[in-house]
């Protein structure tokens, strides 16, 4: 049942491609209409803005060096308002570099040059976990709606927003469904495995270092809070039982 209904959003699954390299774009455009995804193509990042409230795309899929505006600066003024899943396109391999990107809000990212296959791949990864986080909601909307207190930490699932002490936390959507998740679990180990097929929707590769980096952003976010995350050695991560004060 599960899979039946993801594979008939995939077909009804708008994609908003934002690239300025013409050839690029329309290939990329072909192979993933053949595929059974709604494409619509904008050259800048200006038109990438402009476009976006009127398309209200399921999905981004946003090149990094873009004229007018870049790919970064766009992907922080949709964070301003929207947590649609975002996969950047960077001929940069600089590590530095792609973790900016994640930090800023981008869900995923594919280094130039790439296969379509891998593009494809990617794309169905982060539009599973958009349906299985979905399906969540929608199996248990009062439990999962319900607002979460921990300590000076206020999370609201409906409005996706996290406040500590106050202040509003800038947290990617990444970060908010693995806060989320942990803190709905106190206590419980959860796998690496696990955390990459929930969070990510995708299969754990030895040596994926995804979550590490994903967790180790989020406690540096928290502050101190942040060592309430404990990591189990060999095993994954899981969330103190005792409630700070």
């Amino acid at each position: 049942m599960i899979l039946r209904s993801y594979n008939q959003a995939i077909q009804m699954t708008k994609i908003l491609l934002v690239e300025d390299a013409a050839d690029l774009a329309d290939m990329i455009r072909k192979n993933l209409m053949s595929t059974g995804f709604d494409v619509q193509t904008v050259g800048d990042g200006a038109a990438a803005l402009e476009a976006f409230p009127s398309l209200n795309p399921d999905m981004i899929i946003l090149d990094w060096m873009l004229p007018k505006l870049d790919g970064l600066e766009v992907l922080k003024r949709i964070r301003q308002s929207s947590t649609v899943p975002v996969l950047m396109l960077t001929a940069r391999g600089d590590e530095v570099d792609r973790v900016v990107g994640l930090e800023v809000g981008a869900d995923d990212y594919l280094t130039k040059p790439f296969s379509m296959h891998e593009l494809v791949a990617r794309i169905h990864a982060l539009m599973r976990r958009s349906h299985l986080v979905q399906q969540a909601i929608t199996s248990d909307q009062s439990h999962e709606s319900a607002v979460v207190h921990w300590g000076p930490l206020f999370i609201s699932p409906d409005l996706r927003e996290v406040t500590l002490n106050g202040s509003l936390l800038d947290l990617s959507r990444t970060e908010f469904d693995l806060l989320h998740l942990f803190l709905r679990n106190p206590r419980r180990v959860f796998t690496r495995a696990y955390l990459l097929e929930t969070i990510w929707g995708t299969t754990y590769i030895e040596n994926d270092r995804s979550v590490d980096s994903a967790v180790t952003r989020l406690r540096k976010k928290l502050g101190e809070l942040g060592e309430w995350i404990e990591p189990v050695r060999g095993v994954g991560y899981h969330l103190k039982r005792n409630v700070p004060q």
